[in-house]
């Protein structure tokens, strides 16, 4: 059976998932999370470059 790297534990199916610009395979817990994890640094760093001004993208 397959083991998850972040939580070690073993699972029937890993899902690829990219977090901060690699690919993890993650248990569909860990991937959710993971998810949720990178959407709310996206949305803060929007807001943080919203009050500086800061006009473009990466």
């Amino acid at each position: 059976m397959p083991t998850c790297k972040s939580c070690d534990n073993e699972v029937d199916q890993l899902i690829s998932v990219k977090v901060e610009g690699k690919t993890k395979k993650l248990c569909e817990d860990c991937a959710d999370r993971a998810r949720e994890a990178s959407e709310v640094a996206e949305a803060s760093e929007s807001v943080v470059q919203g009050m500086m001004g800061f006009k473009g993208r990466r």
